[in-house]
Order: C-alpha cells, then structure tokens, then sequence
C-alpha cells in the first residue's frame, strides 16, 4: 500500500520533479485530463467531480500514512495540486484559454493562500494537506465563473 501512496500522492511521480514541484502536479493534472475533452465532452464535469472525489479521499488517507515517513505536507506530495486544479476546471469551456486561466489562478491562490487558505494547513495531517488547495480552487472557478458572466 506504500508504494500506491507514494505514486498517487507525488502525483504519479511529477512531485519529484525539480523547482516548483506544485507546479508540475497542476500542470500534469489538467494534462491528464485534457484528453477527456475529446473522448467525452458531456461527461467532463461528472468525470472531473468523479476525481475529485477519489483522489482526494487517496490523498487525505495517503498522507495520513506517509506523514510519519515523509513528514507534514512535504513538496513531493502533490495530489493536492491535482485535486484543486480540477475544482479550478469544473464547468469551464473545454478551450485551452480558459484552462490556462484555471492553471494561472489556481497556482496564484495556492502559492499566496490568501482569503483564509493559509489557516486550512493549521488542521494537519491529510486533511490540512488536502483542504487548502481544494479552497484555492474553489476561489479560482469562482473567479472564472463570474468572468464566464461576463463573455
């Protein structure tokens, strides 16, 4: 079960890339599923809320175990990224504009942690690793929602 965590939780390896492993988890996630966007267009929002789900259920439950070996929310954990960037993603146009918008926000609003994000990793363990991006994705998607408004 170890070596599950350790896959799934580096986000299949991109956490143990060098400089800015957050980063690469992002990037690689909205790569994953930029294929869906082709094979099933109507299905995206229910495939993405699918992952959401299960990955982060993995990841609060991976770094509950890992934490002893890895310590507390350390950079090759990833799987947060992966969850919050998808949050960023739901129910936006399948045009790469608006997903390099989602990944432009959703890095800035988990790099700063502003708005309350910050105080999310004060509850430790694999919920305070998880919760504080699926927070800055949140606020990225409501940001894109209401520029969706607007166009």
């Amino acid at each position: 079960m170890r070596r599950f965590y350790k896959l799934m939780l580096s986000g299949f390896g991109t956490g143990w890339l060098p400089l800015a492993p957050g980063t690469w988890g992002a990037a690689a996630a909205a790569l994953l599923v930029w294929p869906l966007t082709i094979w099933t267009p109507g299905l995206l929002n229910l495939e993405l809320s699918g992952l959401i789900i299960a990955f982060l259920w993995i990841g609060v439950l991976g770094s509950d175990q890992m934490t002893a070996e890895w310590g507390e929310d350390p950079s090759q954990t990833v799987i947060d990224e992966m969850v919050g960037m998808w949050i960023a993603l739901l129910g936006l146009p399948m045009l790469w504009p608006w997903w390099l918008a989602a990944f432009l926000l959703f890095r800035f609003f988990d790099i700063f942690k502003p708005l309350g994000i910050r105080s999310l990793e004060k509850i430790g363990r694999g919920w305070g690793v998880m919760l504080d991006d699926v927070l800055a994705g949140v606020y990225a998607n409501v940001v894109l929602q209401v520029a969706l408004l607007q166009f």
